[in-house]
C-alpha cells in the first residue's frame, strides 16, 4: 500500500530526513515516533504530497506520488497536528466545504457528512460554530474532515491531543474501525497510544529510521544485566563461558562498578547460572536483572543514541514475517 525508498529532504545544509525506507501494508496501524526535530512531520508532509522530497521515491496504492500526485492525494486523509479550521463556520459547514474540496458529488455529501459526524461523535455540536468548540471537539472535527471521503490511507498527527479519557478511548476504537478499510499512520508523543492501537512502530532519530518493528516483538529475549566491581578483561571471558551465554558487552563503567549485558536466550533462565559463577569467582554481585525492553525504554535508548540504527532497524516485511527484533 505504501512503499518508501531512500527518502530524503534537505533544507540548505540541514538534512531533515536522510535515506528512509519502509513498506506499510493494507490495514496496518503503524505508529510513527520520534522527538521534535526527528523528521516525523517532514515525512508525513512528503507522504501527503505537500512537500517534495529532495531524493527518493514514494508509491501509494501502486501510484508514484511524484508523477500522479493528485490521484494519490484523493486516496489520503490527513489530520495535521494543528488542524486549520475556519472559526466562523459551523461543524456542518466545515464538513460541507471539505466535501466540496474533495470534489465529492452533491448527492453523496449528506450521507458522507452524516457518517463522519456519527463516527466522531460530533452530533451534539453539528450546528455549533467552530470558534465555540473546545480543543477536544476541534480535534474530532479534524478527524471527521480526514475520514469524510473514505480514504485508503489515513495519516493522523497527534489524534488524541486535547481529548479527555472517554474521548481518547472513543478515538482508539475509531482508529481500529478505520483500519478495517484503510491503512493508518499515527504520529504521537504519547507512547501509551501507540501501544494501545498500533501493530507496528517506526522510530525516527535525527532524520533517520532507527527502528522498524512489530510491537509484539518488542521486549522478547531481554538481555541479562550484571553489575560487578571487576574489570572487563577479567569478567568477560568468565561470563562468556557460562552455558547459554552467547555474548558479553560492557554497558556502563563509573570506575568503581561496571554493568555488563549478557546475550543468549531467556534472561531469567540464565540468572541462576550467572549468580553461581559470580559467587564461585569470589566477586561482589551488586545487581542481576533482566533488561527493561518495553517501548518506552527502547524509545528512550534510541533517542539518546544508546542504540544504533543498524542494531534496531528491521524492515516491515521482516517484522510481518515474525522475525525477532534484535535491538
Amino acid at each position: 500500500m505504501i512503499e518508501v525508498r531512500e527518502l530524503s529532504r534537505s533544507y540548505g545544509e540541514l538534512k531533515a530526513v536522510a535515506g528512509v525506507s519502509f513498506d506499510i501494508g493494507h490495514g496496518e496501524i503503524v505508529g510513527l515516533l520520534g522527538h521534535n526535530g526527528a523528521g516525523k512531520t517532514t515525512i508525513m508532509k512528503m507522504l501527503t504530497g505537500f512537500l517534495e522530497p529532495s531524493s527518493g521515491t514514494i508509491r501509494i496504492d501502486g501510484l508514484d506520488l511524484a508523477e500522479r500526485r493528485r490521484e494519490v492525494q484523493r486516496r489520503i486523509g490527513y489530520l495535521p497536528e494543528n488542524c486549520p479550521l475556519y472559526p466562523e463556520q459551523t461543524v456542518l459547514d466545515s464538513l460541507e466545504y471539505q466535501a466540496l474540496l474533495h470534489g465529492m458529488p452533491p448527492e453523496r455529501r449528506p450521507a458522507a457528512i452524516r457518517r463522519a459526524i456519527e463516527r466522531t461523535a460530533l452530533g451534539p455540536k453539528a450546528t455549533a460554530t467552530v470558534g465555540t468548540l473546545s480543543r477536544g471537539y476541534r480535534q474530532r472535527l479534524g478527524v471527521a474532515q480526514a475520514i469524510l471521503h473514505s480514504p485508503k490511507i489515513l495519516i493522523l498527527d497527534e489524534p488524541t491531543n486535547g481529548l479527555d479519557p472517554t474521548q481518547i478511548q472513543h478515538m482508539r476504537d475509531l482508529i481500529r474501525e478505520l483500519a478495517r478499510e484503510a491503512t493508518v499512520i499515527v504520529s504521537t508523543h504519547i507512547l501509551q497510544e501507540v501501544e494501545a492501537v498500533c501493530q507496528r512502530v517506526l522510530i525516527m532519530r535525527a532524520g533517520s529510521l532507527a527502528m522498524d518493528s512489530a510491537l509484539e516483538l518488542i521486549g522478547h529475549h531481554p538481555r541479562l544485566l550484571v553489575t560487578l566491581n571487576r574489570p572487563p578483561a577479567e569478567v568477560e571471558p568468565v561470563l562468556a563461558a557460562v552455558p547459554g551465554v552467547s555474548g558479553v558487552s560492557l554497558l556502563e563503567d563509573d570506575g568503581a562498578r561496571r554493568r555488563f549485558a549478557l546475550e543468549g536466550g531467556d534472561a531469567r533462565a540464565l540468572a541462576p547460572a550467572v549468580a553461581r559463577t559470580v559467587a564461585g569467582a569470589g566477586w561482589d554481585l551488586f545487581a542481576l536483572e533482566p533488561e527493561r525492553r518495553d517501548l518506552e525504554a527502547l524509545f528512550g535508548a534510541i533517542s539518546e543514541g544508546e542504540l544504533s540504527g543498524d542494531a534496531t532497524h528491521r524492515s516491515g516485511a521482516a517484522a510481518r514475517a515474525g522475525e525477532a527484533a534484535h535491538v
